[in-house]
């Protein structure tokens, strides 16, 4: 086994973290540069986003001749967790949700049209896009299998009806990507969707309010009444809807845990810069026992979360589907992105609990870390599932040629 990276990928982890430091935290540190939604406007990251795409550091998920760095995912799991040490460092490089996950999926599957017709905008930069899949009950939510919007063939078209909610990057998406009904089948009986905002047909309802920072686009209530989309703008086959969300959703999971690693590691890093100065009854904080269990205990956490995205972005470059060992991650990183926060909210005191810090704002956005992208049951009954399938097998080591 080898845990080293490349010359290559240690470059490239040193230029991101330097981008960041020069461009991003300055934006991050001023709290006039947030919008109401407590995000940064694009009117505000669009100066720093160019700067990445001049410094070579931009869409590392898509093709070269879009634009994009093609880079495996091992070195996603490396550049990420170092755009995350800023909240808004993913944002200005082109890798952060809905978007990461629709350009990666788009440039697995796309048609040459489509990919040229839908995904080159979003690596470019000039839109935004959105995935809607998740619906009010009793329609689909981690479950797949329960959606009820429907699309229905009529005069050589796709005429589609129903309702999703909680649809990230929905108010200001341009490109969208919707799973609809197209039968019965259990296996085959939904289709992905390319449709573009100015289609009509469907409207947002409302922009739901939630208790986090809100991402760029919000998470929003969609209304499909009549929306028409045309056989070139399928994607994949019809009654391929599911297979395209589990070629979707995986990879994207595990990007969700690569980015809360940084953020995770910035919690560590606010606790020790305050722990390190602050003194109280003649002692320092970070010399008390009590603080460094804390900080020794989340250290131990965000390793352990490094090393099981790692191993599964590695059987994902492997062609292996990692279903194991993305839920795996995505369990442990999403508890452990809390954890951090509330330790740097724990070891500031009332600091911590203001917005001094980014500590509060990560840790109102961590809650929906153990919700979005399948919640923890449904990840937990997934590994049961395998244990039950695999018995001792759960456990195997992959076997190569090396000796």
């Amino acid at each position: 086994m080898d845990f080293s990276i490349s010359p290559e990928l240690e470059d490239l982890r040193r230029r991101t973290r330097a981008f960041v430091e020069e461009h991003v935290l300055p934006l991050e540190s001023d709290k006039a540069n947030f919008s109401e939604h407590e995000n940064i406007p694009d009117s505000q990251l669009a100066p720093v986003r160019a700067k990445a795409r001049a410094a070579g550091l931009w869409a590392p998920q898509s093709p070269k001749e879009f634009g994009g760095m093609a880079l495996p995912i091992v070195s996603w799991a490396v550049m990420y967790e170092e755009a995350a040490r800023s909240l808004f460092g993913p944002l200005a490089f082109n890798c952060m949700a809905p978007d990461d996950g629709n350009m990666s999926v788009l440039a697995r599957v796309g048609t040459a049209a489509q990919k040229e017709k839908w995904l080159r905008p979003i690596v470019e930069g000039k839109a935004r896009s959105s995935f809607a899949m998740t619906e009010p009950a009793p329609g689909g939510g981690s479950d797949p299998s329960m959606i009820r919007t429907r699309a229905e063939k009529r005069g050589g078209k796709w005429v589609i009806t129903g309702r999703k909610w909680f649809i990230t990057g929905a108010d200001g998406a341009a490109h969208f990507i919707l799973i609809a009904r197209t039968s019965d089948d259990p296996r085959r009986g939904l289709t992905a969707f390319l449709f573009h905002k100015d289609q009509p047909g469907w409207k947002i309802l409302r922009r739901i309010e939630i208790m986090g920072p809100e991402e760029h686009g919000g998470h929003c209530e969609i209304e499909f009444d009549g929306l028409e989309v045309a056989d070139e703008d399928v994607l994949m086959n019809v009654g391929d809807g599911l297979k395209l969300t589990q070629i979707r959703l995986g990879p994207a999971r595990l990007t969700h845990c690569m980015r809360w690693t940084g953020w995770a590691k910035r919690c560590v890093e606010i606790a020790q810069e305050y722990v390190n100065r602050r003194e109280g009854f003649g002692v320092r904080l970070a010399d008390r026992e009590s603080v460094q269990i804390k900080l020794g205990d989340i250290a131990h956490r965000v390793q352990i979360g490094r090393l099981l995205t790692m191993h599964a972005a590695w059987k994902l470059d492997q062609g292996d589907r990692a279903r194991k060992e993305i839920s795996m991650a995505k369990i442990h990183v999403a508890d452990t992105l809390h954890q951090a926060a509330d330790v740097a909210i724990q070891l500031n005191g009332a600091r911590g609990y203001s917005k001094d810090t980014i500590a509060e704002w990560v840790y109102r956005y961590a809650r929906s870390a153990r919700l979005v992208d399948g919640a923890d049951e449904v990840h937990k009954m997934v590994l049961a599932n395998f244990l039950r399938e695999e018995g001792s097998d759960f456990w195997s080591w992959s076997a190569g040629n090396k000796v």
